[in-house]
């Protein structure tokens, strides 16, 4: 894993990698946010590309370029340098394209893990160096020492192990496609564009070019000291051109060792260093023709036609060897010239320096096709490429990822999505954003506070009215729903204004698909609101609440449940009766998710903020579940306690009822009556077959329940939402 960078190191990776604008520009706005006091450290976005090449050429097309064209049709992205990529940042994206990164320990798991989350990861290549079969055939690294080929063989070899990890990939060419077909079954074609930035300097190198019209200049821009042997292959036809025609000079652009068989016209040699991708243009421009030669192999056959289009951008006619890519996009004689052989470059070449008109023409086309068909907004295919790889994706808005009853629910269902392999998160608007872990999987967290949300998301889900407002607002979005788990107008007493506030979201006046898993929230939301819904049944994980028999010998214990800060749960009435009951023959253990223990409870033992997993042992040890809450919409505290094989003593009300039976799985009292539910404790201690008999009608209706029964029935009520016409 990357060190963390302080400031000052950070400034100097920048000023190494993007430039020292670009590092005033970000230290400017770093300043800003600091002095503003803009709590945005983050962004929820579609796509990331992790680049693994330090070469700026290859980046810029594979990388940057293809950031404009996923922008340019509505996708949201970043680019980032493969060293500093950690496990957080999976969180952030939807996808990710790994574009020449060598695999690392990092690198590994973090594919793993995406993979994990259902989040694409598609490698992106523009060369063959994926394998020594293919690199072995470049004739520059027989010259390298055999320390320098061991280490550029290493990253050729971890380059192959990344693109072994991924799902598919994205290639340049055909020939580039149909070997990494040996690799990879899924491979698509995004060949190289120009982007917006190249348009305008290559037509402001246009527009002010000035040429001297007793000279034709060819130009050869090498890119690399790997194509010497590339030259050397037309190198006799340039010089009996050149010592057959006064007028003709040659300049040579980047690495490129001249050749003494050229000694004779070196004065009409013009050498020119590498130079910035933006100053490349005007060079291109200064020439009459561009010479592109390429040797047979298939390493060169796999390259793309970067020179042709970089030339026909400014109006310069190509002559290239017919070979891979520029044989697929350039029509010979019509917007570019193909040789097929020594002979043809000697007789082409002459044509071109001798026909004036021919070049300008041949120039013409070349612009003509390269601006309208391969620019950055040609990238329709590739986004719809990348959209087609993305699983559906689900988020979840709770208000906070505290453990209750209902984020448990959530929890749940989030990991049954992303076993059905959905991407699944969790935006918390609490100001926390650790992933939520526990047996049956990591869910990835987001906070919102921090977080500026821009991906597509296929279903948006509310979790708590409070939190319908993110959900109505995002603009990004298919699907909006909201999962009611209770009437929450009830959850603040009379003469607050949340009330109101929460009433309204069970009306909304822009479509919602309403959820519940409750079938008395299904009647209220239709019955008070007109507003149909989907109901599914909640469930019960019988691994974590597993049986234990009770021998209800010594001390019964009595477990009450229930945030004491929250009205609606009525606790204090739980510990009113707790107060009547012998304390020679009853212990009161009292389990609260959040709030604490009143000074005058009675309590024996106080657990608080037990992990979810662990709460089943808490119900193993404990023989009554008393429950007393004036509202619930699911009641899980009975259904868990009956699954353990313990007793429920409860109020009725509109969340229980719908699986409680009295007297058959439980027992009842009626709410307020504390003397009644005195005597339904003390008829369980007393009665051991009454105990018998409701123990077997709790254990069956906790087997009804079992999640793995109504799993299926969940995921499809997610995954079908389907938008009514009608509303719109």
């Amino acid at each position: 894993m990357s060190k963390t960078e302080n400031l000052q190191q950070k400034l100097v990776r920048i000023v190494r990698e993007e430039g020292v604008k670009t590092a005033y520009r970000k230290g400017k706005n770093y300043i800003k946010l600091r002095v503003s006091g803009d709590p945005i450290r983050h962004c929820y976005k579609d796509v990331l590309f992790i680049n693994g090449c330090y070469l700026p050429h290859p980046s810029r097309y594979r990388v940057d370029h293809q950031v404009e064209q996923l922008q340019a049709f509505g996708l949201t992205v970043d680019s980032m340098f493969y060293e500093r990529v950690n496990l957080e940042i999976l969180k952030y994206y939807r996808a990710f394209v790994f574009f020449r990164c060598p695999i690392t320990t990092e690198i590994e798991e973090f594919i793993d893990r995406a993979k994990y989350y259902n989040k694409p990861v598609i490698f992106d290549i523009d060369d063959l160096v994926i394998d020594k079969k293919y690199t072995d055939m470049i004739p520059y690294l027989k010259t390298m020492s055999e320390n320098d080929k061991k280490v550029y063989d290493d990253g050729v070899e971890r380059t192959k192990q990344t693109l072994l990890k991924c799902d598919c990939a994205i290639t340049t060419t055909s020939v580039l496609a149909n070997e990494l077909r040996n690799y990879v079954d899924d491979v698509y074609i995004n060949r190289n564009v120009a982007s917006e930035k190249m348009l305008k300097y290559s037509k402001r190198a246009y527009s002010n070019v000035v040429k001297d019209e007793n000279k034709i200049i060819m130009g050869y821009f090498s890119g690399s000291i790997t194509h010497n042997a590339d030259f050397e292959l037309i190198m006799p036809v340039i010089k009996e051109i050149m010592e057959k025609n006064e007028q003709v000079y040659l300049k040579i652009v980047g690495e490129l060792d001249l050749p003494k068989e050229l000694d004779s016209v070196r004065e009409r040699v013009i050498a020119e260093p590498f130079v910035e991708w933006k100053k490349l243009p005007e060079l291109i421009a200064s020439v009459d023709i561009n010479l592109a030669p390429l040797e047979e192999s298939i390493f060169n056959a796999a390259k793309s036609e970067n020179k042709w289009l970089e030339a026909g951008l400014v109006h310069v006619p190509t002559i290239a060897s017919k070979v891979g890519a520029f044989e697929e996009m350039i029509q010979d004689g019509q917007d570019g010239i193909l040789c097929a052989n020594i002979h043809e470059w000697q007789e082409k070449l002459q044509l071109l320096i001798d026909d004036k008109t021919y070049r300008e023409e041949i120039g013409s086309n070349a612009y003509a096709i390269t601006r309208k068909k391969i620019t950055t907004y040609t990238g329709r295919g590739i986004a719809e490429y990348v959209i087609s790889k993305m699983p559906k994706n689900f988020g979840f808005v709770l208000p906070t990822t505290n453990i209750s009853g209902g984020v448990n629910v959530i929890i749940k269902h989030c990991n049954m999505l992303r076993d059905h392999g959905y991407d699944v998160f969790i935006v918390n608007e609490d100001r926390k954003s650790d992933d939520i872990i526990n047996k049956d999987g990591r869910i990835p967290v987001v906070q919102s506070y921090d977080t500026r949300f821009e991906a597509y998301v296929d279903t948006l889900v509310a979790s708590l009215w409070s939190t319908l407002t993110f959900v109505k607002v995002y603009p990004n979005v298919l699907h909006r729903a909201y999962l009611v788990q209770n009437f929450e107008t009830n959850f603040s007493p009379d003469g607050y204004f949340e009330k109101t506030m929460a009433n309204a979201t069970y009306n909304s006046l822009i479509p919602i698909h309403y959820l519940t898993i409750s079938k008395w929230c299904q009647d209220w939301l239709k019955e008070k609101f007109g507003k149909d819904s989907i109901y599914v049944p909640n469930g019960i994980d019988l691994g974590v609440f597993s049986y234990k028999e009770r021998n209800f010998e010594g001390k019964i214990k009595i477990l009450i449940e229930g945030n004491s800060d929250d009205h609606y749960k009525n606790v204090d009435e739980s510990f009113k009766i707790a107060e009547k009951l012998d304390k020679d023959k009853y212990e009161i253990y009292y389990l609260s998710y959040q709030g604490g223990a009143k000074s005058w409870y009675r309590v024996d033992k106080f657990l608080q903020r037990v992990p979810h997993d662990e709460v089943g042992k808490i119900y193993q040890s404990c023989d009554i579940l008393l429950k007393t809450s004036i509202l619930e919409s699911f009641s899980y505290p009975p259904l868990e306690m009956m699954a353990t094989g313990g007793l429920a003593v409860v109020a009725p009300n509109g969340g229980n009822i719908e699986y409680l039976r009295d007297e058959e799985n439980c027992l009842m009292y009626k709410l307020g009556d504390i003397d009644k539910a005195v005597e339904q404790i003390d008829r369980l201690a007393e009665d051991a077959l009454l105990r018998e008999r409701l123990i077997a009608g709790g254990l069956e209706t906790a087997k009804k329940r079992e999640w793995s029964k109504i799993e299926e029935q969940i995921v499809t009520m997610y995954r079908d939402l389907k938008e009514n016409a009608d509303e719109y």
